[in-house]
């Protein structure tokens, strides 16, 4: 094989998974650096995708009679574009992300956003607490253990009625460095018994999802 055949071959072969993660620096750095870079929460918050979430939650919030969300990964802020809340806390680890979002809602005074590292966050006075705290394609993201262990306990910790949880519940092989399906449900029931799984609802047809909700209720 010649130097230039040689040369082509590099410049269009695809990095396998290995390669892939010997560059991953985490998940904070991995979407700190796609949101600032201009990059989207993907395609789950677009689309039909996005309006069946939207759907779902915005229902949930208006019959059970929820007066405030606390979202831990507002991403983007397009979801969040169409949300029916009373009053609304997007929290997220990117500070692209919340500049992103403050900028696009800057007018509406029923949604405010914070950036939070939870490695220096600490709210025992419990702050960050809402009627209903949101999880909305998030989890499957958080691929170190004591990240996603944190953030299920921060989630549980700021609600005072209900949880809705949209992810996978399934543990799979991981094949992307910044995505690791497994199930969830096991550590509530274990770690937080006092929360009552009272709904799940699957995508519908046409909506190509791994991710079903799950709403919580405080027993």
């Amino acid at each position: 094989m010649g130097l230039r055949e040689r040369a082509v071959r590099a410049a269009t072969s695809k990095p396998g998974v290995a390669a892939r993660r010997a560059v991953f620096r985490g998940s904070r750095h991995y979407w700190e650096r796609r949101y600032a870079r201009g990059g989207t929460s993907g395609s789950g918050s677009y689309g039909a995708a996005a309006q069946w979430k939207a759907d779902t939650v915005n229902a949930w919030v208006r019959d059970l009679g929820v007066t405030s969300v606390v979202d831990y990964g507002c991403g983007d802020g397009n979801q969040l574009g169409l949300a029916d809340y009373p009053r609304y806390l997007g929290l997220d680890r990117s500070d692209s992300a919340i500049k992103r979002c403050s900028a696009l809602f800057a007018a509406d005074r029923t949604k405010s956003f914070l950036q939070y590292d939870p490695e220096t966050l600490s709210d025992p006075a419990g702050w960050l607490r809402a009627d209903l705290a949101l999880s909305m394609e998030v989890l499957f993201h958080l691929v170190e253990d004591a990240v996603f262990e944190d953030y299920l306990t921060r989630l549980f910790d700021s609600a005072e009625r209900y949880v809705v949880v949209c992810s996978s519940d399934v543990d799979l092989p991981q094949k992307s460095p910044h995505e690791r399906h497994r199930a969830f449900t096991g550590w509530v029931a274990t770690r937080r018994p006092e929360w009552r799984l009272e709904a799940t609802v699957d995508p519908p047809q046409g909506v190509d999802l791994l991710s079903s909700f799950h709403l919580y209720a405080r027993a």
